[in-house]
């Protein structure tokens, strides 16, 4: 028999009460605390009908090998219901090399789907009509740039910017704080993002400049409240920065959006959606005075928790991200993408990614969550814990501001050392029984039938070198240079740099050439060491 003791408390470490009761709502005000949905301070949703009205846009992340590869994994997924493209790009884009680059040798199109010149972006979207989807791409250190060869893309299509849909992640806060993917300092790092929120302010107002993530802060090992925190306080200081850069607030805030992860602790989760809606408008009234009451909204995509998986028994990954998907339904996400059991193994296969979209489609058309607003408002356990999770971020909120904002608390180092020191105490925990883990901790089982994987070969990253060589052999070198030269000109003198990206791109200057014209102008960034 099993003598330990269960923990009663969140993923977080908030203890768990026994039962919850009035008690403990004593000075809790429900008209003030949650509203109507759709109205202020929208813990309930941004919008009055929620799923009623339409329901969250079903994602799945997709991108692998050559462009060609991920079209055509694209075109699958429309075909099965999906409503909505997520890009995954390789490591490589993702530093802003290109495929040549000798430090890329060995991740050509391994962790997402190799881009390295406006070519490359045309073959993605091959046949695909931009202005009848929306597309999500997770990139940040060079976000602006790919963004340039999409909007480039969507002008070969004859398709105005105005009708363009979708979000760029472009967060480079988080990459400093967890993922660690940047290129240049914080500070003109900043810039760019400000340019390109600007630029869409201006000509492509449907799109997402920016997508706050607290995914990879989680991923990292954060706490729900820490990601919280962390998210909101990235994005309070985006505004910021914009607003100091001239932007009236009301002119770009209501194109911001946000992306979460998505958990295990259900209740917990679902929570801290409902928290974040309310902080984010709490904190953008008493901050910045908008006037649109589109500016308090806080929009947001979900994922399901990829650091959650296991390669031991993968079909229970298919359950944890059954219930991760649900606590973003109940918590009120706008878009939500579901991992695939065969994740932690290798690129998701066909089968395994038709079934993550399938359980997007249940939940929407079987489950009977979506037929009402916030299905879990009034809870005495939600609302306690809507409560305590908005308590704890604020307590984090006035660390951050004592120390002069985000980027001073990064060049501390503040942040990168509360998410290790809760990464380390989980894996404790773990480790001394005090939580399970099915079939890794509990319920093993010595042998497991192996599932088929996806797998890319090294003809991905020799094609890829080869139709960047071909490339640069066909283009008009002086053109691109040109173009090149009036884009660092730009950067040096404070300009907004997307038109000048745009030009560089359509040149076919490629992306490691761009990115490395770039850094001889803002600079590059080495990470303070974290003890």
């Amino acid at each position: 028999m099993d003598e330990r003791k269960p923990r009663f408390a969140s993923l977080s470490g908030l203890d768990v009460n026994r039962v919850y009761s009035p008690d403990d709502l004593k000075d809790w005000s429900p008209r003030a605390a949650l509203g109507s949905p759709g109205e202020f301070p929208y813990t309930r949703g941004v919008y009055p009908t929620m799923y009623r009205g339409r329901l969250w846009t079903m994602r799945q992340f997709a991108g692998f090998g050559s462009a060609d590869d991920t079209n055509r994994r694209f075109k699958y997924l429309l075909r099965h219901g999906q409503t909505g493209l997520s890009v995954a790009f390789d490591m490589p884009t993702l530093m802003g090399m290109d495929a040549d680059d000798p430090r890329a040798h060995g991740e050509v199109g391994h962790c997402g789907v190799a881009i390295s010149s406006l070519a490359d972006m045309e073959r993605l979207f091959d046949g695909i009509r931009l202005d009848q989807v929306t597309t999500s791409m997770t990139i940040n250190g060079p976000a602006a740039v790919i963004f340039a060869m999409y909007l480039a893309v969507a002008e070969k299509q004859g398709i105005p910017f105005e009708r363009l849909g979708g979000t760029l992640q472009n967060d480079i806060l988080k990459e400093y704080i967890a993922q660690k993917e940047w290129l240049f300092p914080p500070e003109p790092s900043l810039r760019l993002i400000i340019d390109t929120i600007e630029y869409c302010a201006a000509r492509v107002p449907k799109w997402h400049p920016i997508s706050i993530s607290g995914y990879h802060i989680r991923e990292a090992g954060s706490t729900a409240v820490q990601e919280l925190a962390f998210t909101l306080y990235d994005g309070l200081t985006y505004v910021g920065a914009a607003v100091k850069a001239g932007l009236p607030v009301d002119s770009f805030a209501p194109q911001l959006s946000f992306f979460f992860n998505a958990h295990n602790d259900l209740f917990e989760e679902a929570a801290k959606f409902r928290a974040a809606r309310r902080l984010w408008a709490r904190e953008m009234e008493r901050r910045y005075h908008p006037k649109d009451p589109r500016s308090l909204q806080l929009r947001s995509h979900a994922q399901t928790a990829g650091c959650s998986l296991t390669a031991q028994q993968p079909l229970n990954n298919v359950v944890r991200t059954t219930v991760q998907a649900l606590a973003a339904v109940l918590g009120g996400a706008q878009s939500l993408h579901t991992n695939s059991m065969d994740e932690t193994l290798a690129l998701p296969t066909e089968e395994a990614v038709k079934l993550a979209l399938r359980t997007q489609q249940v939940i929407a058309h079987e489950s009977g969550v979506p037929d009402t607003v916030d299905p879990l408002g009034g809870s005495y356990y939600v609302e306690s814990l809507t409560n305590r999770l908005e308590e704890a971020a604020l307590d984090y909120f006035r660390q951050l501001d004592d120390m002069g904002g985000m980027v001073n608390a990064i060049e501390r180092g503040f942040p990168q050392r509360e998410i290790l020191d809760a990464s380390q105490r989980y894996q404790r925990d773990v480790e001394r029984g005090e939580r399970t883990i099915v079939g890794i901790s509990d319920y093993r089982e010595e042998e497991q039938r192996p599932l088929s994987t996806l797998k890319i070969g090294p003809e991905v990253e020799r094609e890829q070198v080869r139709r960047l060589s071909d490339l640069r052999k066909s283009r008009d070198p002086f053109k691109m240079a040109g173009t090149v030269e009036a884009l660092q000109e730009a950067a040096s003198c404070g300009e907004n740099v997307m038109p000048y990206l745009i030009e560089a791109v359509k040149a076919r200057a490629s992306l490691g050439e761009i990115c490395g014209a770039l850094k001889e102008v803002l600079g590059v960034y080495r990470e303070p060491v974290v003890l």
